[in-house]
């Protein structure tokens, strides 16, 4: 005999409109939903409250986050802002209250707080959700699958690029830097070691050149160009690029795969484009092709657009679903979700191990040892 239904779940939506607002569509995370009613929102900034409050059909309002917390005893909380000062405070407060969590990255400002929360989060047997969604793209799954198959041969090297744009360096290693990572981790495991080389103005970086960061308060960040190699267990050599000289040649925000018979580059985003050529000698050894067999191309328009379609609002949507739909059975099954607190934080940890190999300039064993932020005094 099947279990009877459980009511829907009870979901609280926080954001501080002006000091981080809701990310992706973390606002409207729970719209549409049969298994999710949102009862309230809270956000100090009046006029972003009332807006979200309209827009998630919350029936609750609340200027502190702790008032809702404590009256509404939400089940799942979708913890918006994507400025990191307050991460740690609000997630705990959440946690404590008995809320299972989904946030935006970058993550934690430091793995001392984010080992701080995951270890909150163990505890209270509570499941926690990034907003990763790359990982959970159908053609990144099909991607993953063809891979196992042994489809191109055995992965040799995975080269990440960042997007070139006025944040390259620092910066945008802590925004675009944890959906790279977590792609990385995704394919090839956690990494055994970093190197990396940071550049100030041409120069080699130190932390007297730390800076905040120039669009969000994600605190301090380093260099205008990097460059940094990882080695994983498994043989992978792995790089990271993110320099504006590469603006004429990069392939754009993504990966590329060399494996032994292929090599796959990957535009990342919402949908991305991934395209592969064989490497053996052949007359067409430089045609790019797309796979025939990718299931995108049987999807249909509605929020699932084909392959290479702009990263429209009903994108962000299907994406958040998707993250969604895996958080929930995570919190029914007693599992992780996939794209979980414990794998941001791996991908963190490669983040500032890239910092830490900058400043020694010499290698670093991972995990790191010192849990403390790489730029803090």
């Amino acid at each position: 005999m099947n279990a009877p239904p459980r009511a829907p779940y009870r979901a609280a939506i926080i954001g501080h409109t002006g000091a981080g607002d809701y990310g992706h569509g973390l606002d409207t995370l729970f719209n549409g939903r049969a298994d999710v009613r949102v009862v309230a929102v809270a956000d100090p900034d009046a006029a972003g409250r009332a807006r979200v409050a309209r827009a998630a059909n919350a029936p609750a309002q609340y200027a502190d986050y702790r008032q809702m917390l404590a009256k509404e005893k939400p089940e799942l909380i979708s913890l918006g802002p994507r400025w990191t000062e307050q991460r740690l405070e609000m997630g705990l407060a959440a946690l404590r209250a008995g809320a299972h969590v989904f946030m935006d990255k970058p993550f934690m400002p430091s793995l001392a707080e984010a080992d701080t929360f995951v270890t909150e989060a163990e505890k209270r047997g509570l499941r926690c959700a990034l907003a990763l969604p790359i990982r959970l793209e159908p053609g990144i799954l099909f991607l993953k699958q063809q891979l196992a198959a042994g489809r191109f041969g055995e992965m040799i090297e995975m080269h990440l690029r960042s997007p070139i744009d006025p944040r390259v360096g620092g910066e945008d290693l802590v925004v675009h830097g944890p959906h790279l990572f977590d792609l990385l981790r995704f394919f090839a495991g956690d990494a055994a070691w970093c190197t990396a080389r940071i550049l100030h103005q041409g120069r080699d970086a130190t932390k007297a050149d730390a800076k905040p960061a120039l669009r969000e308060k994600l605190g301090l960040v380093l260099g205008d160009d990097i460059h940094a190699q990882f080695t994983m267990p498994n043989g992978v050599h792995a790089t990271y690029v993110g320099a504006a000289r590469y603006l004429q040649t990069s392939d754009g925000y993504g990966f590329t795969m060399v494996c032994q018979k292929a090599v796959v580059r990957v535009r990342a985003g919402y949908t991305p484009v991934i395209e592969w050529r064989d490497r053996a000698v052949t007359a067409d050894r430089d045609a790019w092709k797309t796979f025939p067999d990718d299931p995108r191309a049987k999807m249909p328009a509605a929020g699932t657009p084909a392959v290479g379609a702009p990263a429209v609002g009903n994108v962000v949507q299907a994406a958040n679903t998707r993250l969604v739909d895996d958080w929930l059975v995570a919190i029914a099954n007693q599992r992780e979700p996939a794209a979980s607190a414990q794998s941001a934080l791996r991908a963190l940890e490669m983040i500032q191990a890239i910092v830490v190999a900058g400043l020694r300039r010499e290698r670093v064993s991972m995990p790191l040892r010192d849990r403390a932020h790489p730029l803090s005094s």
